[in-house]
């Protein structure tokens, strides 16, 4: 919206649920996340089927995404985080994200009718299975989230074009 000035206004993000912490892990660790240019950049979803773009102001205070939860659910999405673990803004732990590598979030997250605190649980029971700590991983999805919160990040009023499909549908 804009001020009589001329000024646009922003509006405060949402906090995302903890769950889109661990898939923007996922997309680091997957090296999902592709810096295109200054103040943008692509995430691929974990299905590989869509391609978000991020933008952000040169001081990444403002920042938005056509990821579906940025767009319409007015929250932080996941390829924002991405972004954001991926340019350092939030500092994070290689080795956590490593065990986060090659989750399909959105088969778990369909599997859990959208229930993120169960699709997590379901990844984390399946970590810890092969030797993870859990505790470790839910103390740096913690700390990330708090980071989110100190950043109080700003949404842009610029509307992106809806993701793009990387898999060609028959006509």
């Amino acid at each position: 919206m804009d001020r009589e000035d001329g000024a646009l206004t922003m509006a405060a993000w949402k906090m995302p649920p903890k769950a889109k912490i661990f898939e923007a892990l996922s997309a680091v660790a997957d090296q999902r996340v592709t810096l295109t240019g200054p103040t943008s950049a692509q995430v691929v979803s974990s299905s590989r089927d869509k391609t978000y773009d991020v933008t952000w102001s040169a001081d990444m205070r403002h920042i938005t995404s056509n990821d579906n939860a940025s767009s319409w659910q007015g929250y932080i999405g996941y390829p924002i985080i991405a972004v954001l673990l991926e340019k350092n803004t939030i500092p994070f732990s290689p080795h956590i994200a490593g065990q986060l590598a090659g989750i399909p979030w959105k088969l778990v997250n369909e599997q859990f009718k959208r229930d993120y605190d169960q699709a997590v649980n379901h990844v984390l029971d399946q970590i810890e299975a092969k030797g993870g700590n859990r505790t470790e991983i839910i103390q740096e999805v913690e700390r990330i989230y708090q980071a989110l919160v100190t950043l109080a990040l700003e949404r842009t009023q610029q509307r992106l074009p809806r993701p793009e499909s990387t898999t060609k549908k028959p006509r």
